[in-house]
């Protein structure tokens, strides 16, 4: 009968009483918002899938790393860990934002509010716990660590992740106008998620050594590309959206229009992403390389 060695040093290191703050901050949270019965609809929907999803799967890599089990998965531990972090980082941001400012009103003296607002303490707190291990686990420079602990990594988490924010606010047709200009733009954002999120899944799935093909320059050639996509979408979607079409007062009119106008600044948030992620695979690729 095999013996399981447990590996309490895990639970000891920087990182591993880290995670032990999040999985008590993001447990809080959704307890607190639990006890206050407020988190109906979409947006509250959403936060309370962000804090289970976070504190599940922080207690699923503490328990994996404490019986030795992450040694044995048929993945890149570090790269899956460090890609859960930036991903947590993102999420429970978005619902720090998301959850005051859709429950928490500007008349606030009851029990009910007090429950929302340590939600949002907590979930604020648990966003800093995650960028904390974000930090720790980060390569620094000159380090060959794995792809996603380095920026350009952790930016490829970041390009995903926003990409899926833009395609939360145009799955309503009424959203954009089926015209060309709206439909490239649907065209880039889905091309460059795709590609995206396939670099991500290969780096975790320890598949890009089998590609036989010098992959950091590739990469370089893709973030190029992706530049020059993104960066006609950042022209196209605000023209064919917003050329004649001022802002209305109210309505369903003005939901549709804040909606095309979050995708426009999303599309800009990406467009910075990718050029940064650009100058620094780059510089990983023919800076360092060369020295």
């Amino acid at each position: 009968m095999p013996v399981v060695e447990l590996n309490f040093r895990s639970l000891i290191t920087p990182v591993g009483i880290v995670r032990f703050f999040e999985i008590f901050l993001s447990c809080t949270a959704f307890s607190l918002a639990a006890a206050s019965g407020q988190f109906q609809g979409t947006y509250g929907t959403w936060c309370m899938f962000t804090w289970c999803f976070c504190f599940l799967v922080s207690m699923l890599i503490v328990v994996l790393e404490l019986f030795g089990f992450s040694e044995k998965l048929p993945l890149s531990w570090d790269d899956f860990t460090s890609a859960f972090a930036m991903l947590a980082v993102l999420m429970i941001f978005t619902s720090s934002i998301i959850y005051p400012s859709t429950f928490i009103t500007d008349i606030c003296s009851d029990n009910k509010c007090a429950y929302q607002a340590a939600t949002t303490a907590m979930s604020c707190i648990c966003f800093i716990a995650y960028t904390i291990e974000v930090g720790l686990t980060r390569a620094r420079p000159g380090d060959r660590s794995s792809f996603l602990t380095t920026v350009p990594g952790l930016l490829k988490v970041f390009e995903a992740y926003v990409a899926c924010l833009i395609f939360s606010l145009v799955s309503e047709p009424t959203t954009y106008k089926t015209e060309p200009g709206q439909l490239w733009c649907i065209a880039v954002y889905s091309i460059c998620f795709i590609v995206t999120l396939f670099i991500i899944i290969l780096t975790i799935g320890r598949c890009l050594t089998y590609i036989p093909f010098p992959l950091e320059k590739v990469l370089v050639g893709y973030n190029a590309l992706a530049v020059l996509l993104y960066l006609t979408a950042a022209i196209i979607w605000p023209v064919f959206n917003f050329r004649g079409n001022p802002r209305p007062s109210s309505g369903d009119s003005l939901h549709f229009w804040n909606r095309r106008l979050g995708v426009t600044f999303l599309t800009f948030f990406n467009l910075i992403a990718y050029i940064v992620d650009l100058v620094y695979s780059s510089k990983m690729v023919f800076v360092t390389s060369t020295a």
